[in-house]
C-alpha cells in the first residue's frame, strides 16, 4: 500500500512532498518499517534511534516517527540534529535501529526517512519489506518520552575521526567550513581543529537552505571562491542537509568533484578494492589505485550490497563523494570500524591528510589525478514520466538517439543506470532521472575542462528542449 502521491522509496530512503509526508504516512512507514524489523531480525530490538536536519518540516515528523515507536512498545531515542552517518553509528553501536529524518540536498518542500538496521543501511529488498507491511492502519496518538542522546551520539563520531589523522595532522593549513545549513557544520570544524587547522567559518544560515553539491552552478555557491582569497584559505569545506555528501573547493577555488573525493579517500585508505556507481569518473579503472572496481547502479543500497561481498579492504563511494568504509580498513595501523552508509566528513579529511603528507596543495594532490574531465548539473522540476518518456525513446529509437547527438555522433552506449553515450571525440554523456525528486540529471566527461564545459551545456540545453523544459 502507498501513502502519498509523491512518496517513495529512491536511491537513499523514502522521499516526497513534506505535507504528505507529515502525520499519518511518517507514522504509518515507521510502523511498517518496525514490522518488517521484527520479521528479520536475529534478536528483538528495543530501541530506535532517531536524528533530524534542519527543515521546518523535519521536527515535526520526527515526533510522529517517535509516536509510531512508542506505540509498538519501543523506546524512541532521540540524537537531536546530528548527521546521518552518526546516527547510523551511534544505533549500530548500541545495538538499535534508527531513522534520520531528512531530504538531503532536494527541495526544501520535501523531506524524507534513512531507515537503519541495527547491522545498518537497509537494502533494496527491505526498501520492499517496509513497503509490504504497510497496513493502512491509522496509529493512534501514544504518550511519548524520548530520551535525548545527542551528546552520546555526537561524542561517538567525534571519536571515530580523532586518530584518522592524528592530533596536528593539518598544523598550517587554513580551512573555510561553509556551514550554511547542513547538520554536519559543528562537527566539520571541531574535527578540523582537533587536527591543528585553523578554521574559519563562513555563511552560516538560519533556517534551511536545499545544497545540491554536486550542483557547482547553483547560487548558493557564488560567494565561496571569493572567500577562499579574501581569507587565504587553503581549502573551503561543507556538506549536504544531512551530511553524507561531501563539498570541497581547493586553494584555486575549483570545486573538487565528488568522485575525485572518494577516489583519494580510498588511497588514503589503503583500499584494495573500490565499489562505485556507473556515474563515477568512467577512467578510475585505469588509475591502477585498486585491486578491483566493481560498478553498481546509483543508489546506496547497491553500494552496499556490491560491499557485502567484496574480499580485502573494501571502500565505496558515489559521484556525490559520499564515502562507505567496509571491512579490512586499517589506518595508522588501527582497524577503522566499518560503516556502510555515506559519510561526508571522512573524505574531507582524507583529502586535506593527503595534501599535509605530500607536503602539496589540495589542487596538486587532484592534478595528479588520471581522470577525465568530468561535469554534473541538472533541470529541476521535470515531471518523472517527462524524464522517462525521453530516456526510454533514446533507448528504444536509435534514429532518434542519431537525431539528438548530430553533432557530436554516438560510437557506443550503455544502460545500467539511466543512459551513457560515448561520442566520435571519446567524450561521454550520461542521462538519468533523479530516484529522489523530479529532476533529470546530466554527467559528462572530457578530456578537457573546456570540453567538459561546452558538453554539459550542450547536455542540459538538449535535454530541456527535448521534455519541454523551461528555465
Amino acid at each position: 500500500m502507498a501513502l502519498g502521491n509523491s512518496l517513495k522509496f529512491g536511491t537513499s530512503g523514502l522521499r516526497g512532498l513534506a505535507v504528505e509526508l507529515e502525520g499519518q504516512a511518517a507514522r504509518q512507514y515507521t510502523a511498517a518499517f518496525l514490522r518488517h524489523l521484527a520479521q528479520i531480525a536475529n534478536a528483538p530490538v528495543r530501541r530506535v534511534f532517531l536524528g533530524r536536519d534542519f527543515r521546518p518540516s523535519s521536527a515535526a515528523i520526527l515526533g510522529d516517527c517517535a509516536v509510531a515507536i512508542a506505540a509498538a512498545g519501543l523506546e524512541p531515542v532521540d540524537c537531536g540534529l546530528i548527521p546521518t552517518p552518526a546516527l547510523a553509528l551511534h544505533a549500530q553501536a548500541q545495538g538499535g535501529a534508527a531513522i534520520m529524518v531528512t531530504g538531503s540536498h532536494i527541495p526544501a518542500d520535501r523531506n524524507g526517512l534513512k531507515f537503519y538496521l541495527p547491522t545498518g543501511e537497509i537494502s533494496k529488498a527491505d526498501e520492499q519489506g517496509i513497503v509490504a507491511a504497510l497496513d493502512g492502519a491509522h496509529v493512534e496518538d501514544h504518550a511519548v518520552t524520548l530520551r535525548d542522546d545527542s551528546e552520546a551520539a555526537t561524542a561517538r563520531y567525534l571519536d571515530r575521526f580523532a586518530s584518522l589523522l592524528g592530533k596536528g595532522a593539518l598544523a598550517g593549513m587554513r580551512v573555510g567550513v561553509f556551514e550554511h545549513s547542513t547538520v554536519a557544520r559543528d562537527l566539520l570544524a571541531t574535527i578540523l581543529e582537533h587536527c591543528g587547522a585553523e578554521v574559519v567559518r563562513l555563511g552560516r544560515i538560519d533556517g534551511f537552505v536545499p545544497v545540491d553539491t554536486e550542483a557547482f552552478s547553483d547560487p548558493v555557491f557564488a560567494p565561496l571562491s571569493g572567500w577562499i582569497g579574501e581569507h587565504r584559505l587553503d581549502a573551503i569545506v561543507s556538506a549536504d542537509g544531512d551530511g553524507d555528501r561531501p563539498l570541497l573547493m581547493d586553494n584555486r577555488g575549483a570545486f573538487v568533484r565528488g568522485d575525485v573525493l572518494g577516489l583519494l579517500a580510498a588511497r588514503y585508505l589503503g583500499a584494495q578494492v573500490v565499489v562505485t556507481p556507473v556515474t563515477s569518473n568512467s577512467a578510475i579503472e585505469l588509475t591502477g589505485y585498486f585491486e578491483t572496481v566493481v560498478r553498481t547502479r546509483v543508489g546506496s543500497p547497491f553500494v552496499v550490497a556490491a560491499m557485502d561481498t567484496a574480499d580485502g579492504a573494501v571502500v565505496g563511494f558515489e559521484a556525490n563523494g559520499g564515502t562507505f568504509v567496509g571491512k579490512g580498513v586499517v589506518v595508522q595501523d588501527r582497524p577503522l570500524p566499518a560503516l556502510a552508509t555515506r559519510d561526508a566528513i571522512l573524505p574531507v579529511l582524507c583529502l586535506l591528510g593527503d595534501a599535509a603528507t605530500q607536503h602539496k596543495t589540495v589542487s596538486q594532490v587532484c592534478a595528479d589525478i588520471p581522470l577525465q574531465h568530468a561535469l554534473a548539473d541538472r533541470l529541476q522540476d521535470v515531471p518523472g514520466e517527462r524524464s522517462a518518456a525521453f530516456l526510454e525513446r533514446l533507448a528504444a529509437d536509435a534514429e532518434y538517439a542519431a537525431t539528438v547527438f548530430e553533432p557530436h555522433g554516438i560510437t557506443r552506449t550503455a544502460a545500467i543506470d539511466g543512459l551513457q553515450f560515448w561520442t566520435r571525440s571519446g567524450d561521454m554523456v550520461h542521462f538519468r532521472a533523479s530516484g529522489n525528486a523530479p529532476e533529470l540529471r546530466c554527467y559528462v566527461e572530457a578530456q578537457t575542462a573546456e570540453n567538459a564545459g561546452a558538453l554539459l551545456i550542450w547536455g542540459l540545453e538538449t535535454a530541456a528542449r527535448e521534455v519541454g523544459h523551461k528555465a
